[in-house]
């Protein structure tokens, strides 16, 4: 289906036009007349899929740019996301009135204030920032009519539920609530459960969880071979552009230190930078001015950008599902893309679920490591340590003898 064969208001349709936006991908086809008609809404889809405008769009439509009150809300679990959602309604906005505003940590809180006593219409928030203005400001939100949750599983997993619900408290008329996820865990159908009305559900990525669109690479190497043979991929497939994972700040920087030496246009990211700094590779990132990111997990769902051809799981991800959030920045709205991961013997038995979970047709740039014939392996118990355990004895001869004196 066509964005043209909606009833959409002229300026959101020239602004499709001119961001390139022709066709509806499935979840938008499918979210859309749901959340036009006011409904409730739970909708599981694959990273990658179109959730921002699935959403965005509908709202930027419902809303009413002659009332200077926040009319939706959208709450996100991290400063990355806010601003890719923010630039996104922004960008469906541009030709309308409507005023759209983030609002996070890392940023002055009375810039924030000045801004939003001026009038926003959408407000994208992170849950800590948006508590702190519900308690320091007189921010209003009596007028909201939409409440999108996004990345609901996300926000799980970083602690927020509590939060949630004291922000879900603080609406206090009707309104209605859409719920995005890429997973459905106990905790969040405890939330629909309890907030939603008569919720419609869509699972569009029960069976298949990694984009369609995505090709996946997998490479077998040991700790000392790895850089060299992340050099090598780089010199043999020259990404457009590329974002590079690790586990962790101390191994980000250590890789950021080893690859600015080899290959140029790279810069990394993490989450103990300064939010400024953050922003300003976002933003040369997104307008090409940088080919490659080496980045920690707080990017894998926060950045979003079309052109990225890459993904390099350079440490291997630790479970399925951040495998699914790493790979998911690649291959954006039915583009091709390619996600590469480097393992070793110690990684295959995840490998392997990441592979059936995903519904994966792995391309193996190395040998075929069999993976039929890996098993979970068994959790042994711990001998206990003869030594400390004469020490355990030794302290407890002598407070008995002490007792006995």
């Amino acid at each position: 289906m066509r964005f043209t064969e909606l009833n959409l208001k002229p300026q959101i349709l020239k602004a499709l036009k001119q961001l390139g936006y022709r066709e509806l991908t499935p979840i938008q086809e499918e979210t859309f007349p749901h959340i036009i008609a006011g409904k409730d809404m739970i909708a599981l889809a694959e990273t990658g899929s179109g959730k921002t405008a699935a959403c965005g769009i509908p709202i930027v439509q419902s809303v009413d740019a002659a009332k200077n009150q926040i009319q939706a809300l959208v709450l996100v679990p991290t400063r990355e996301l806010a601003l890719q959602y923010v630039t996104a309604i922004s960008d469906v906005a541009k030709f309308t009135r409507i005023a759209p505003f983030a609002v996070y940590g890392g940023f002055s809180i009375e810039i924030q204030k000045a801004k939003l006593s001026h009038g926003v219409n959408i407000l994208i928030a992170t849950p800590g920032r948006l508590i702190d203005l519900l308690r320091n400001s007189p921010l209003n939100l009596s007028q909201v009519q939409t409440f999108i949750l996004d990345e609901a599983d996300e926000m799980l997993n970083m602690g927020f539920i509590t939060d949630i619900e004291f922000i879900i408290s603080c609406l206090i008329h009707e309104h209605q609530t859409l719920l995005f996820a890429a997973t459905m865990p106990k905790e969040i159908k405890r939330l629909a459960k309890k907030y939603l009305k008569n919720p419609v559900t869509l699972e569009l990525n029960v069976v298949q969880v990694a984009p369609l669109s995505l090709c996946h690479q997998f490479q077998q190497t040991t700790w000392r071979k790895k850089f060299a043979s992340l050099l090598q991929y780089i010199k043999d497939t020259k990404p457009t552009q590329a974002i590079i994972f690790c586990k962790s700040r101390r191994n980000c920087e250590n890789l950021f230190d080893k690859l600015k030496k080899e290959i140029n246009s790279v810069d990394m990211i993490h989450g103990g930078m300064e939010q400024s700094r953050r922003s300003s590779l976002y933003n040369r990132f997104k307008k090409k001015q940088l080919k490659t990111i080496v980045a920690t997990g707080i990017a894998s769902r926060g950045l979003d950008f079309s052109h990225v051809t890459h993904v390099i799981n350079y440490d291997f991800p630790d479970s399925p599902l951040a495998y699914t959030h790493r790979s998911g920045r690649t291959a954006r709205m039915g583009r091709k893309g390619t996600a590469v991961t480097f393992f070793s013997t110690h990684d295959l038995h995840t490998l392997k679920t990441i592979i059936k979970n995903n519904n994966i047709d792995p391309v193996w740039l190395s040998a075929d490591p069999q993976l039929n014939n890996i098993r979970k392996p068994k959790n042994r118990r711990r001998r206990f340590n003869t030594s400390r355990k004469r020490q355990l004895k030794e302290t407890d001869r002598r407070r008995h003898e002490r007792k006995n004196r």
